[in-house]
Formats: structure tokens, sequence, C-alpha cells
């Protein structure tokens, strides 16, 4: 959608009913435009008075003001190739700001807080990522490390039983597998944030955050996939501690 139907701002603010409400408007913006409020409260199970309070949320006198404001962005949405990769962090951001994602971020938090150190592994890519979450951690003032050398002797860190979190956009990385299962072994909590939950790593931990966006891959197959919700998943939990 464009800014100027639904800005940054204003999802922010959006609770549970209104992200089903802009998502169900998203995927159906050609029939929503020409819907009356009943039709649209029919079709969401909710009362007119909520696609009305919608409305107003979003900077709109009214319902009649809404559908006039669809039928333009349907206009110039024919007019400009839509940008796919702000699309779906923009549904991505939606989905944040509700109880689910907070309820989502709760086990991670609590093993987190009682956490006397954490180690961040990433390869590649992901390795940068885990440097920049310790960081984020440290700041916050828990002790954290990050470690993108999967032959990095994690023996010193052992006795200190540490949280492991795991970045990883494929999650099959083997050299990252590896290590997880050599953590495991030595009884550590493992949380990761993947693309896909169904991946490797995804699958061995103990908690997961799945942030399933598009995966991309450009000359020569390498990976361009947005990590912009690793960084701000990240950011979340390190100001929740």
């Amino acid at each position: 959608m464009g800014q100027v139907m639904f800005s940054y701002e204003q999802l922010e603010k959006y609770n549970e009913t209104d992200v089903a409400i802009y998502r169900y408007i998203v995927k159906n913006l050609d029939k929503v435009a020409y819907m009356s409020i009943r039709e649209l409260a029919h079709e969401l199970h909710v009362s007119t008075s909520t696609i009305l309070r919608f409305c107003v949320k979003n900077g709109f006198a009214g319902y009649r003001d809404f559908k006039q404001a669809l039928k333009n962005e349907q206009q110039q949405l024919t007019t400009y190739e839509p940008q796919s990769d702000v699309s779906e962090l923009a549904n991505f951001f939606a989905k944040t700001n509700s109880a689910a994602y907070e309820q989502k971020l709760l086990p991670a938090i609590v093993a987190l807080r009682h956490a006397s150190l954490i180690i961040f592994v990433g390869i590649g890519s992901s390795g940068s990522l885990a440097r920049y979450a310790a960081r984020c951690f440290t700041n916050a003032g828990k002790m954290a490390f990050g470690l993108k050398d999967s032959k990095y002797p994690v023996s010193a860190f052992e006795q200190q039983h540490p949280v492991i979190f795991a970045l990883s956009e494929s999650g099959e990385t083997p050299e990252l597998v590896t290590l997880i299962q050599h953590f495991q072994q030595q009884q550590c909590p493992i949380l990761s944030i993947t693309n896909q939950s169904q991946s490797t790593v995804g699958k061995l931990s103990d908690w997961n955050f799945a942030y399933q966006l598009t995966h991309q891959r450009i000359n020569g197959n390498y990976n361009l996939t947005t990590q912009v919700p690793v960084v701000y998943v990240i950011e979340t939990l390190s100001k929740r501690l």
C-alpha cells in the first residue's frame, strides 16, 4: 500500500484487530474499494464501528473518505510497479505491534534475563549480525559475545553454561548446525532467529523466531534476503531485559 494509506507511524499503533483489517485490505484492495462498510465488517467478523474506528485511526473522516483513498491507491498501483520488499517489511512490522508478538518473545526474554553469558553465533553475513547483537546486549548490561568463526575454541565458555543465540537466514548452514549440536551436548539453551521455522537450526532450537520473508539470491546465488527483521527482533529483546 502507499504511504498515504498506511504510514509506518500508523502501523506501529495497530492492535491485533487493526492488523487483521489491514492485512485483509492489502490482499483484497480491488474488492474492498467497492464494498459497503457492512459488507467489510461481515467479511472480517467485526462490527461496523470497529471498521469506522480503523478508518479514523488512519486519518480519514469516515468510511466514504477511506474508500475513495483506496480507489486512488488502486489507480496509483496501475501506474507504478509495486515494491514487494517494502510491502513485505510493512506486513512484518504490522505483525510486531501485537500481543501475539510480545507473547512469542517472552520465553526468550526469560532465558536471556537469567543468562550469565550470551553467545550469539552466525556464519557469513549472520556473523556480522552476531557481533552487532552482542554489542546491543552488552550495552543493555548483559555479558555477551559475538561469534562468527565456527572453529573458535568454544570449550572456554562451557563452564559458564551460556545461552546460545543462533542467527541464520537459511537455517541450514552446516558449520552452524554442528556448532549448535556441540553446545546442545553441553546442555546449553539454544535460541535462534531464522527465516523459516522448519529449517534445521529452527528445529534444533529450544526457541525460534521465524520472520518468513521471501528468500532472495542474486549474482551467482549470493544471499540478498533482508536482515531488517533480525536486527529489529534483536533490538527488541535487548530492550526487554
